[in-house]
């Protein structure tokens, strides 16, 4: 994902996939929509080739139909055509399942995740995606040394002791708290930003 300094919103780059020589627009949606997708997929219980396969599918599937004008923004958000094209591929999978299973003799049954569950999941990936890409740039554009962020990481993250981790940083315990407290702030502010690629979609 770009820097959030050069933020794209859902509606820019949406009237951007309208043009076909936009290949800028296309690289930001592949890079903001294609780790969800493969998320979201490996969780609806695909290995890892054939969710990078669908994630494929529904995203050219996504801007075939976009510049075909068959999606209305009023009718629903980005996401949710998404999902609606990743599950109508899910399901293809699921049938094509079924069928080996009948054929070598076994049990039919594949559980198919409803629609509240499958929203439930996707929410949750978009965060963590959003979660990690801020992690990333606050090592990489932030001012905080490594003592810092790795007692932020160990302490919030890993939820390690603070006792351990101030003895094996020698850190006091007060400096690991102030230091946890600084690194959530900015990293608040940056998630903050990275929310806002995602705001209308």
């Amino acid at each position: 994902m770009q820097p959030t300094s050069q933020i794209i919103t859902t509606t820019e780059l949406l009237a951007g996939l309208h043009e076909s020589g936009n290949s800028g627009a296309w690289l930001e949606f592949d890079r903001r929509y294609r780790p969800i997708l493969i998320a979201f997929l490996r969780r609806m219980g695909l290995n890892d080739n054939d969710a990078a396969d669908v994630a494929q599918e529904t995203l050219a599937c996504f801007v075939q139909d976009y510049r075909q004008k068959k999606y209305d923004r009023a009718q629903g958000r980005l996401r949710s055509w998404l999902i609606g094209i990743a599950r109508y591929r899910l399901a293809d999978m699921y049938r094509a399942k079924v069928r080996r299973r009948e054929y070598r003799g076994e049990s039919a049954i594949v559980d198919v995740p409803d629609e509240p569950e499958v929203e439930s999941v996707w929410e949750a990936e978009e965060k963590r995606h959003i979660f990690e890409q801020a992690v990333a740039e606050l090592r990489a554009t932030t001012r905080f040394n490594e003592k810092t962020i790795e007692a932020f990481e160990r302490v919030v993250l890993r939820r390690e002791p603070t006792e351990t981790v101030s003895a094996e940083l020698g850190l006091t315990p007060q400096e690991i708290y102030n230091a946890k407290n600084r690194v959530i702030e900015k990293l608040r502010e940056i998630i903050s930003r990275y929310e806002m690629l995602f705001v209308g979609g």
